[in-house]
């Protein structure tokens, strides 16, 4: 990947910055680096897909996040991009604006309390009531994915129908893909519709660890969250980050999350022995979701991160799997444009 990296800046006019940081993607998949280019820093990014990409919405997310997501969203901004091949399979190069901001924590679940200003918080209102308004055929989540993992995980019987229509979705919001003290939004891979409020949903789950901060997510996006779609997309995320949990993802998460689906739910969970002898029972069944988006044969989890650090790698293959209905490994991974 260093070599293809360095074959993507001769293409693309620029050189890599010496000692600069490598954010490598799921298993090896991706690297971004900083380059020097005419336009001064950036932030150059090379996927690797060993098979035919392009039935898998995560290749050109970056891409049609660019063309289709009104520039008040706060985020960095793609340049450019070249794609080639070789024997082994197909590249993709992304050269975005260069970000020095940092994210709010290095995981997508918090251990403390962070520090965000009031204007932060209202930013992000504002992002997420410009996504909700895109209109796009782009799925973050299968309506059959939930059929299945739902009532795995919460009990049965449950309604995997949401309140009311899908809106447009980040996918990935939480703690890893937000950078403060300015908001900057990351990670456009995964974005498309998905149940109302299902980004607030996220934040809110990956913020269960620490009350504080899960109260502060729910005062600032109550707005959101105290509706019948936003209780119906906490339950939506519950059962996605305890199926993803099972395979060995934020198993931290475990407790509080199945404490907080009881709380919403009013009633007792199964208990978490047979939940995880139901992951492994029969195959998911092939199902359409409402916009006409495929689910493989057997659904896996549908993991929420997709970030270059090695402690949270393992979601990315997890998250892959019910969108583009394959049990293998992701063609590609989103690196952060900053430094």
């Amino acid at each position: 990947m260093r070599c293809a990296h360095d074959f993507a800046c001769t293409q693309m006019g620029a050189r890599t910055i010496q000692h600069g940081r490598e954010a490598w993607g799921w298993r090896g998949r991706t690297l971004g680096r900083p380059v020097m280019t005419a336009g001064g820093v950036a932030w150059l990014r090379v996927a690797f897909a060993s098979t035919d990409p392009f039935v898998c919405p995560f290749w050109n997310g970056n891409i049609e996040a660019e063309a289709g997501l009104p520039r008040s969203i706060p985020r960095p901004r793609l340049r450019a991009w070249h794609d080639w091949s070789d024997q082994l399979g197909l590249y993709r190069a992304e050269l975005f604006d260069h970000t020095s901001r940092r994210t709010v924590a290095d995981s997508a679940a918090i251990a403390t309390l962070p520090d965000l200003p009031d204007r932060w918080w209202a930013a992000l209102r504002n992002a997420l009531d410009d996504i909700a308004t895109v209109a796009i055929n782009r799925v973050a989540i299968q309506q059959g994915f939930l059929d299945w993992v739902m009532p795995r995980y919460l009990g049965a019987p449950i309604d995997t129908l949401a309140p009311t229509s899908w809106a447009t979705a980040h996918g990935e919001l939480h703690y890893a893909n937000l950078c403060a003290p300015d908001l900057c939004l990351l990670d456009w891979e995964g974005w498309g519709i998905a149940p109302r409020g299902y980004d607030a949903a996220m934040l809110h789950s990956y913020s269960l660890l620490v009350p504080e901060a899960a109260e502060r997510v729910r005062r600032e996006l109550g707005h959101i969250l105290d509706t019948p779609d936003g209780r119906f997309a906490e339950l939506v995320v519950i059962s996605e980050l305890l199926h993803a949990a099972d395979r060995g993802s934020h198993l931290e998460l475990i407790q509080p999350l199945r404490q907080r689906a009881a709380r919403l739910l009013g009633r007792g969970l199964p208990a978490y022995t047979d939940m995880r002898s139901s992951v492994y029972g029969p195959a998911t069944p092939c199902s359409l979701d409402p916009t006409g988006g495929f689910v493989g044969d057997v659904i896996q989890s549908r993991s929420i991160h997709l970030f270059d650090e090695d402690d949270d790698a393992t979601n990315s293959s997890q998250r892959y799997d019910h969108r583009c209905g394959k049990g293998e490994a992701p063609p590609c991974t989103i690196d952060h444009p900053g430094g």
